[in-house]
């Protein structure tokens, strides 16, 4: 049974980096995670906020270059963290197990606000485009004859044709 997950988000605090009683690194994070539809009473996108625990080196690179705020990728398999406490009372949890993480965006984009700031955010990538300009549009790009020498030019694509579709999505 596969129980592998990739997840995309912002971290919700830094990093809560530690050693076991051996001298294991491991760091613990808690990524806020957008769904992907919105609520229908609302009509605003719910988060999920999940709990990933990294090892040794993962667990240091996350300490050293991730902080409140940051975008991650994290790629783990899922865990079930089930226990019963002194009551009796049995608690029921899941987390990641990371076996990698990498960063979600770029320094730059990190630096020019991709931060924290009170509330999950989603990536500049995902926002809506920009409203189209009141202005006609540019010309028409020169043919690939007339660009700059050096230019990559693609080719004759007069070979291939259009293909029109009813809608149906053949599978």
């Amino acid at each position: 049974m596969l129980n592998k997950v990739i997840l995309m988000g912002r971290l919700c605090a830094d990093p809560d980096f530690r050693q076991t009683t051996n001298g294991t690194p491991v760091c613990r994070i808690r990524v806020a995670v957008d769904r992907r539809f919105s609520n229908r009473q609302t009509g605003e996108r719910e988060t999920d906020f999940i709990n990933v625990t990294c090892w040794r080196q993962s667990a240091e690179f996350v300490s050293r270059y991730f902080h409140k705020g940051s975008m991650v990728i994290v790629e783990g398999s899922l865990r079930n963290n089930d226990y019963t406490d002194q009551n009796g009372v049995k608690h029921y949890s899941m987390e990641v197990q990371a076996d990698n993480v990498s960063f979600g965006e770029s320094k730059r984009a990190a630096q020019e606000g991709g931060g924290y700031q009170g509330a999950y955010q989603q990536p500049s990538y995902v926002q809506a485009a920009p409203a189209a300009p009141a202005q006609p549009a540019a010309p028409a790009p020169a043919p690939a004859a007339a660009q700059a020498p050096g230019a990559l030019q693609l080719g004759d694509l007069g070979d291939f044709e259009e293909i029109l579709s009813d809608g149906e999505v053949p599978f």
